[in-house]
């Protein structure tokens, strides 16, 4: 018999997770090796520990082991937010009227607001056990570049970082936190660096990409003596790091006796959707369960729904490894949405491998109708979403109307990423009808395509 489920399902601090698990390693077909990006052959540790900590360029590699013990120092941490709860929609489900049971996973409950720090702290103390000064890194929306600068304050190390113009002129409340923290900030892209200078030549008055960014913090590092790049998502050392949000999700409703139908998630380089999913793929690959996972993205930035598969550059300025993944070209620039943290090219190659084996599904929604989500779940389940999280909210309703209309008593799990506090000036615009949709038309994103590297492998 089903136990009664309180609105918020806390666990136990014995049941935070002692090991991440490993997605990769319970994929029979496992994604594509990263690229060396100037002999395009398979990236070796040696050639990854050149641009990351040697631990985390070890993880990246590895599609063997199922689940990576988490050093007692990162347990520690954690501790200071983790367990995350796990919520039931009672007041969402009784405002659409629908027989679905909503929960929702959040991992708003710290200074970052958001799942980021589940990684950051992860990369930071790797950083410090290897002896290193400090670390550089790309931010979007800017949860990703607080998340980092709150774990180098944490371990005593250096903290620069590359944010994406259109949000640092958006969000200077969250570049202030970055910088309480000790972090110091650029505008990208800038013309503190090479690739930057190059990118403003070719692209007079851009609003700047997260692919411009990550480009400027990779060269930043590789010229700083004792500093190494830190990456917020795509990589699969951050899904890994991730796979907290999943596991903690699976417990608590494991512990109820709930098992979700349909498992949505916002989707930008992946890490997020990759972590909730991550044990739950693990069971349907493994032939135990089936569940519906849907990753949802922005329609101005539509990499899983209209890229294409195949090699690509992580970064506007291709310094970066290439990844195979669902890609718009490493040159497309998207528009200036507010979802900052989705404005990506690419997908990850765990979630780009899963997608292509017809496992994970994808949907793009304008942000009109997500900012309409995100104020409707904001009235009634008093949490004000951040725009990345909202998308996921957007399609959960969605789902939720489908199943008033079936009479489904469906459960629906999503992951509700992090909080929109610093995202006012988004709703503000939303508030004032002057926000619009942009959707690339097919010779905008014929025009990123074009520019794919001729990779025959």
């Amino acid at each position: 018999m089903q136990k009664e489920i309180p609105y918020k399902i806390y666990l136990e601090e014995s049941e935070l997770p002692k090991a991440w698990l490993n997605l990769r390693a319970f994929m029979v077909r496992k994604p594509a090796p990263l690229l060396n990006p100037t002999t395009f052959q398979p990236m070796t540790q040696a050639d990854l520990a050149k641009i990351f900590c040697d631990e985390l360029a070890k993880q990246e590699i590895d599609d063997q082991t199922p689940y990576i013990p988490i050093p007692q120092e990162i347990v520690d941490f954690y501790k200071m937010y983790r367990p995350a709860p796990l919520v039931r929609a009672y007041c969402l489900e009784k405002a659409l009227g629908t027989p679905a049971k909503i929960y929702y996973k959040f991992e708003g409950n710290n200074t970052s607001g958001s799942h980021k720090l589940n990684s950051a702290i992860a990369q930071a103390y790797y950083a410090k056990e290897q002896g290193l000064k400090g670390v550089t890194t790309e931010t979007g929306a800017g949860q990703w570049g607080t998340a980092l600068s709150m774990a180098c304050s944490y371990f005593g190390l250096d903290c620069k970082v590359f944010m994406v113009k259109v949000s640092y002129e958006q969000k200077p409340f969250r570049r202030e936190v970055m910088r309480t923290y000790g972090a110091s900030v650029t505008p990208s892209p800038s013309t503190t660096t090479s690739v930057g200078r190059k990118i403003l030549e070719e692209f007079p008055g851009t609003s700047g990409s997260l692919g411009c960014a990550i480009s400027e913090a990779v060269e930043a590092a590789n010229r700083l003596d004792g500093y190494r790049y830190a990456l917020g998502s795509v990589l699969n050392q951050v899904l890994l790091h991730q796979s907290v949000i999943g596991l903690e999700a699976k417990t608590a409703m494991d512990k109820y006796g709930v098992k979700p139908d349909v498992i949505i998630g916002c989707a930008g380089g992946g890490s997020n959707l990759g972590g909730l999913i991550a044990p739950f793929m693990a069971e349907q690959l493994q032939g135990k369960e089936h569940y519906q996972f849907i990753a949802v993205e922005p329609a101005s930035c539509p990499s899983l729904t209209r890229g294409k598969y195949a090699y690509d550059y992580c970064d506007t300025g291709r310094v970066c490894p290439l990844q195979k993944m669902y890609t718009l070209g490493s040159g497309f620039i998207p528009s200036s949405s507010h979802a900052g943290g989705l404005r990506y090219h690419g997908m990850t190659s765990t979630l780009s491998e899963l997608r292509e084996q017809g496992l994970l599904e994808a949907r793009a929604v304008e942000q009109t109708s997500v900012f309409a989500a995100a104020e409707q779940f904001a009235r009634v389940e008093g949490i004000l979403p951040a725009p990345e999280s909202a998308h996921a909210i957007r399609v959960a309703i969605d789902e939720a109307m489908k199943c008033k209309q079936t009479g489904e008593e469906k459960t629906i799990l999503f992951g509700l990423t992090g909080t929109g506090y610093f995202d006012m000036y988004a709703y503000e615009k939303f508030h004032d009808g002057k926000m619009s949709d942009y959707i690339p038309t097919e010779e905008d994103l014929a025009k990123g395509i074009a520019g794919l590297p001729k990779i025959d492998l």
